[in-house]
C-alpha cells in the first residue's frame, strides 16, 4: 500500500516546526531573486508516493542533486507566474485600490481624442447599429455570432485609446466566459434523473441499429457529472455572444459620442410618438441627465476610495466588524455625495427657470445632425451584414 505524504512549506516569517525530517520529503528551495519573496511565502504541497514500511532506495549524489534542482527551477517558474495577490491575499486596502482604479478608466463616458471615424458618424445611424447588433446573434448561426465578437473586438482596439480598450475588453471577455462556462455546462450538462421504462431492443427481438458512420455526437465534453453538450454549446454561445455585444457595442456607441447628440437621435427617432400621448421631452431630458450623471458616479466612487486609502488605516490591527463598518460608511458617503450633486442640479434647473414641464422647456442639444457620405457607407456595411447574416443562415 502506497502511502502519500503531504509538507507545507510555510512562509519564512513563521517559526519553523520542531519536527523530524522524513527522508521521502523533498525540499524545493526557491529561486534566488532580490526583492521578491513570492516563492517562499508560496504554500507547495509536495506528494511523495512510498511505502511507509519500506525505507526510500539509496540513489546516487549526482541524481538526486539534478532532480532537487529540477524540482526548484520548475517551484520558481511557477511561483513567477501566481500574482502577488494570490500569494499574499486581498485585503481592504487592495480592495479600495482596485475599485480606485477601475473607477479612474472611463467607462461608458465620451472621450474626444483621439478623434476617429466613429466620432463623425451620425448618432440615428449609430442607434440603428445597436439595434442590428442586439437582434443578429440571437438570430444567427454560431459562425455569425463569433464573428460578430471578434469584429466588434477588433473595431474597439482600432478605435479606443489602449488604456481604455483593454480595460473595457478585459472586463466585458471576463463576463462573457463566465456566462459561457455556467450556460454551456448548466443547459444540458447534468444527467437526466428519469430511466425510459421502454425495454431494450434485444429483449424485443429488434436488431440494433448501427452507429452512424460520420463521427457525430451529441456530448461533446464531460467534466466529472457534468457535460458539454451541443445544446449547451448553441446556448451559452448565444447568450456570451448576445452579452458581449450588448456591452461592447453599447460602449463604442458612448465613448464616442456625445450625450446632446444621442438625445437629438433619440428625441427624431420618438418625434411620431408624441401623437399617440407619449411623454418624448420628459423621456428625452431624463436621458440626456442620466449620460450626464454617469461622470459624476464614478469620480465618487474613486474619490472615496481614494479618500480611505491615503489615511493609511492600519487594517491588520482593526477586528472584522470595524472593517466592515469602514466599508458601510464608505458605501453610505457614496450615496450622500451622489444625492446632494443631485440635489445641486435641481437647483441649477430651476435657476434657469425649469418649472418641471418639458413641454414648456425648450432643450437645446446644441449639436446638428446632417447626413453624410461616412453615414452612407456605414449603412451600406449594414445591409451587408444582415444580407451575409441571412445567407449564412441558408447555408447551414
Amino acid at each position: 500500500m502506497a502511502a502519500v505524504h503531504l509538507r507545507p512549506f510555510h512562509s519564512l516569517a513563521l517559526p519553523a516546526a520542531r519536527t523530524t525530517a522524513n527522508p521521502n520529503w523533498l525540499h524545493l528551495p526557491a529561486k534566488p531573486r532580490a526583492g521578491n519573496n513570492r516563492s517562499a511565502r508560496l504554500a507547495l504541497l509536495v506528494c511523495s508516493a512510498s511505502d511507509p514500511a519500506t525505507p526510500a532506495a539509496p540513489s546516487s549524489s549526482s541524481s538526486s542533486s539534478g532532480d532537487k534542482n529540477g524540482a526548484a527551477a520548475a517551484a520558481a517558474r511557477w511561483a513567477a507566474w501566481i500574482p502577488r495577490a494570490a500569494v499574499g491575499g486581498v485585503g481592504p486596502e487592495q480592495v479600495l485600490r482596485l475599485i480606485s482604479g477601475a473607477a479612474a478608466t472611463p467607462i461608458c463616458q465620451f472621450v474626444d481624442s483621439p478623434r476617429t471615424f466613429l466620432h463623425s458618424v451620425d448618432p440615428r445611424v449609430k442607434l440603428v447599429w445597436l439595434l442590428a447588433l442586439v437582434v443578429l446573434p440571437a438570430r444567427s448561426n454560431i459562425y455569425m455570432r463569433f464573428g460578430l465578437v471578434v469584429g466588434l473586438a477588433l473595431l474597439s482596439m482600432w478605435v479606443l485609446p489602449n488604456h481604455v480598450w483593454k480595460d473595457q475588453l478585459g472586463r466585458v471577455t471576463l463576463l462573457s466566459g463566465i456566462i459561457f462556462i455556467m450556460l454551456g455546462f448548466g443547459a444540458d450538462g447534468a444527467p437526466s434523473l428519469l430511466q425510459t421504462r421502454t425495454p431494450p431492443l434485444s429483449v424485443l427481438g429488434v436488431p440494433n441499429i448501427p452507429f452512424s458512420l460520420s463521427g457525430y455526437s451529441y456530448t461533446i465534453m464531460k467534466l466529472g457529472p457534468l457535460q458539454f453538450t451541443r445544446k449547451g454549446l448553441a446556448v451559452a454561445s448565444t447568450s456570451a455572444c448576445l452579452s458581449f455585444a450588448i456591452f461592447q457595442s453599447a460602449s463604442l456607441c458612448l465613448t464616442t459620442t456625445t450625450p446632446e447628440q444621442l438625445a437629438s437621435a433619440l428625441w427624431w427617432f420618438m418625434i411620431p410618438l408624441k401623437l399617440i400621448g407619449v411623454p418624448v421631452p420628459e423621456i428625452v431630458l431624463t436621458l440626456l441627465l442620466s449620460l450626464r450623471f454617469i461622470n459624476l458616479v464614478f469620480d465618487e466612487v474613486r474619490n472615496s476610495a481614494l479618500a480611505i486609502v491615503t489615511r493609511r488605516i492600519d487594517w491588520k490591527n482593526l477586528a472584522t466588524m470595524e472593517t466592515i463598518d469602514i466599508f458601510f460608511n464608505y458605501v453610505q458617503r457614496i450615496f450622500k455625495n451622489i444625492f446632494d450633486h443631485a440635489e445641486q442640479i435641481s437647483k441649477a434647473m430651476i435657476a434657469r427657470g425649469y418649472r418641471g414641464d418639458p413641454n414648456n422647456h425648450k432643450i437645446y442639444f446644441l449639436t446638428e445632425s446632417s447626413f453624410r457620405i461616412v453615414d452612407a457607407f456605414s449603412l451600406l456595411c449594414l445591409f451587408a451584414l444582415m444580407g451575409l447574416a441571412s445567407f449564412s443562415d441558408r447555408l447551414a
